[in-house]
């Protein structure tokens, strides 16, 4: 299946009927746009006795990802026009994420507690992850992935193609870090834009945008209900006792089987 959250667009494999093998070769492959199909991120859909579904995330390069906002939402709206429930829960390395119908055509994820110390996240060592020792003042947050996220008076004005990758393989960063610039644009209101790791510019990301209003209550420069802008749209990220909930519409865009040729060149 072919999903996007506004327009930070997945691959979406089924595996709950039959065992599905991914490889990061296959990854790659099928995360072609020009030779595959194209995305920002794969999901693995398989059975799990924990929760409805267990979810594991492949980014664009073949690494895996521990969360993918987004895509948890993409998948719960799925799995809640299949069984016409209104609440699903979702296992992923992150950990059991519940989803609910928000009406309006919106869903939302409880994308659980955010990651605010340094040995979490992870950081290379012990310092304070409310003002990291670079260039700009970030702020460093779990979400599942790691996140640095840079508050600026233009958010539109960052080179983020040369910016981004300089921060997300910054050594401060073991596993590597998705890297966001966010601008306050109104009270409780902010403009974000977001480099993932292993991926690249993306129209929008569920777990940066959490992690970005995480870092903005914590700064003080909003409150823990905010509203973002990313580039393919807006969610609403409200920072709750019992976790960071994402609320935003999604889009099934297409079923597909790929041809057997494909496959075995693929793999």
């Amino acid at each position: 299946m072919k999903m996007h959250g506004l327009g930070n667009d997945f691959v979406v494999l089924d595996g709950r009927a039959r065992s599905i093998a991914v490889t990061p070769g296959l990854a790659m492959a099928i995360a072609d746009r020009h030779r595959g199909v194209g995305f920002d991120q794969l999901a693995l859909i398989e059975p799990d006795s924990r929760a409805d579904v267990r979810l594991t995330f492949f980014n664009a390069d073949g690494s895996t990802a521990g969360a993918c906002g987004n895509a948890t939402r993409c998948i719960a709206r799925f799995l809640m026009e299949d069984t016409g429930r209104d609440a699903v829960s979702l296992l992923t390395e992150r950990g059991l994420l519940e989803a609910r119908d928000a009406g309006n055509g919106l869903t939302s994820v409880n994308m659980g507690a955010p990651q605010t110390a340094w040995q979490e996240i992870p950081l290379a060592g012990a310092m304070d992850t409310l003002s990291l020792p670079i260039d700009g003042n970030p702020v460093a947050t779990g979400m599942g992935n790691p996140h640095c996220t840079f508050f600026v008076s233009d958010a539109e004005a960052v080179d983020l193609a040369a910016f981004g990758p300089r921060h997300e393989h910054h050594p401060l960063f073991p596993e590597r870090t998705n890297v966001q610039v966010a601008s306050l644009i109104g009270p409780d209101h902010l403009r974000m834009r977001v480099w993932e790791r292993g991926v690249g510019i993306t129209l929008a990301s569920g777990s940066s945008s959490c992690a970005t209003a995480v870092a903005a209550a914590r700064r003080g420069l909003t409150g823990r209900r905010v509203r973002i802008d990313l580039d393919g749209g807006t969610l609403d990220i409200d920072w709750r006792e019992d976790g960071v909930r994402m609320t935003g519409p999604t889009a099934h865009v297409f079923d597909g089987m790929f041809s057997t040729n494909w496959l075995e060149a693929a793999e």
